[in-house]
């Protein structure tokens, strides 16, 4: 079990930016693939980005494409998700999570397949 920490989160004028971290607290996230998630007020959790453990595999959901960049650096032991051109639609708790075994170099998007997840960071969009 890896125990997982957010941080990055707050609120941003429509058109703004902000950078996500997610990182491994007492343990490697590097043998991991990792995800991005979040929840919005009274909907349920929704895949945001994926990236595999080397980095060179990465998913997003299409809202976010052209928008979010998802990245990782080992050494720093962290994943970050690079959010512009933010929209009020971005709103939500944003969660990162960790999973290993067969999904490391193709990681899903279901969020019942990941092992491991952050207590998550509030993003607020304003208009």
């Amino acid at each position: 079990q890896v125990q997982l920490v957010e941080s990055g989160g707050g609120t941003v004028q429509a058109g703004g930016s902000l950078r996500l971290t997610c990182t491994g607290s007492g343990r490697t996230i590097s043998p991991y693939a990792m995800g991005w998630f979040r929840q919005a007020p009274g909907k349920e959790r929704t895949f945001v980005a994926a990236i595999s453990w080397s980095g060179q595999t990465t998913y997003y959901e299409d809202f976010v494409k052209g928008r979010f960049t998802i990245s990782r650096d080992h050494a720093k032991n962290a994943v970050y998700l690079q959010m512009d051109s933010l929209k009020p639609e971005d709103t939500a708790v944003y969660n990162c999570a960790a999973v290993g075994g067969q999904y490391i170099v193709d990681p899903p998007t279901s969020p019942d397949l990941y092992d491991d997840w952050g207590r998550g960071t509030q993003v607020t969009v304003s208009s």
